[in-house]
């Protein structure tokens, strides 16, 4: 620590590992925030170099290299065929594999990880500024040949201390990793951008010396609603409500089966409205699952995986609500991407939401089911009374354009 962020550097590096390793899979929120980041900084006039580490070690590219590649990082234009390099990692997945081909074919350096810093020298001009806004790589060893390669301000994107305030809703070793991490995060870096106060304040209490930070909540852009890309039978005839995001334990999805099982149990068929969960399968969830799993077909209750955002928002745009009981969340995007299309939002009262939604949403207590059941009654008959614009205070979502005003030159 101790490089002054105050001004901008002659160049910047932006880590984009984490994209790669998510190619060919949906975007999750902080692949968005990575993405986004790539966008801003290819459209400014700083030379800007992307950096990627691979099975084989890392890779270099200049502006015109991440430029051939941004749609394929996007997901909008295919990766090519894996080269004879990739088909040598078969334990990669085959989409990460192709696309490393493709961007060993556009990278000006190539070198395995202790050369880094010797290849960062070569091709960057010194005091140049290293973003990671993904988390992959935040180690000490790695963080500091960035140091050494370039002598410049290292920045990083905190997302939330969730893996340390929530230890039980997590993978086994995620805690101690995450840990890591942030230990490489007090000592290595210059400036740490947080996504909203709440994580700035949790930062600061989990770290005995923090480095400097600063708060741009992140750019809310919901995709443009699509129906043409939803699959047949969609959306349900009958009123119904969407939950968005990972089937993880932090997530509560099980108070949602809890209510529709209650509902179930309580009415005829037809007055039950229709609940869309919207996501893949994640961690720790034996239970969920298996109740997914027994759902019946013809059920109001539908587990839907890999549909592409305009889907989503489609399906969201004609919903009576989106419903999000997560435990736990750093800023959350769904509530504020569901609020911007002007859908009712019911969520946990969790600080994050009061400080970037304020009384928007419905706040619903955390485990209750009853209260929960009444919510969903109260806003089911809103939507069939079709006066969900009386209801529903519209919700300014703060935009990419307000966060780099925020970062400004500090990276």
């Amino acid at each position: 620590m101790g490089i002054t962020t105050n001004r901008q550097p002659p160049a910047r590096l932006l880590d984009l590992t984490r994209s790669l390793s998510r190619a060919g899979r949906q975007p999750t929120g902080i692949d968005r925030v990575e993405l986004a980041y790539l966008d801003h900084l290819l459209h400014d006039d700083i030379p800007l170099f992307g950096l990627l580490r691979t099975g084989a070690g890392y890779l270099l590219l200049d502006r015109e290299g991440l430029s051939a590649a941004q749609t394929r990082l996007h997901g909008t234009e295919p990766w090519g065929e894996a080269d004879l390099l990739s088909s040598m990692f078969r334990k990669r997945p085959e989409m990460v594999r192709r696309a490393e081909s493709d961007l060993r074919a556009l990278a000006i350096g190539r070198c395995r990880p202790r050369g880094l810093a010797q290849m960062l020298r070569r091709h960057l001009p010194a005091g140049a500024g290293y973003i990671n806004t993904g988390h992959a790589g935040l180690n000490l060893r790695a963080l500091g040949a960035i140091r050494n390669g370039t002598g410049g301000p290292i920045a990083v994107l905190v997302h939330d201390t969730i893996p340390l305030d929530h230890p039980d809703y997590q993978r086994p070793g995620t805690v101690e990793r995450f840990r890591r991490k942030l230990a490489a995060v007090e000592e290595m870096a210059d400036l740490v951008i947080c996504n909203s106060r709440f994580t700035e304040t949790r930062l600061r209490e989990t770290l005995a010396h923090c480095p400097e930070t600063i708060v741009a909540p992140l750019g809310v852009t919901p995709a443009q609603p699509d129906p043409l890309l939803l699959p047949e039978g969609l959306p349900p005839a009958r009123p119904y409500f969407v939950t968005v995001g990972t089937i993880e334990p932090r997530k509560g999805h099980d108070l949602l089966l809890d209510v529709w099982d209650s509902l179930c149990a309580t009415r005829p068929g037809e007055e039950i409205p229709g609940l869309l969960i919207c996501g893949a399968r994640g961690w720790n969830n034996a239970e969920v699952f298996a109740r997914l799993d027994a759902l019946p077909p013809d059920g109001p209750v539908k587990e839907l995986r890999g549909l592409p955002d305009g889907a989503i928002a489609a399906l969201l745009q004609g919903s009576c609500g989106l419903l999000f009981p997560s435990h736990a969340e750093g800023y959350g995007l769904p509530p504020l991407e569901a609020a911007s299309l002007g859908v009712p939002v019911v969520l946990r009262d969790l600080p994050v939401y009061r400080e970037t939604l304020g009384n928007i949403p419905v706040y619903q207590n955390e485990t209750d089911c009853y209260l929960w059941r009444n919510i969903v009654d109260q806003l089911s008959a809103v939507k069939q009374g079709h006066d969900r614009n009386s209801k529903v205070p519209r919700f300014a979502a703060p935009g990419w354009s307000d966060h780099f005003d925020v970062v400004g030159n500090r990276i």
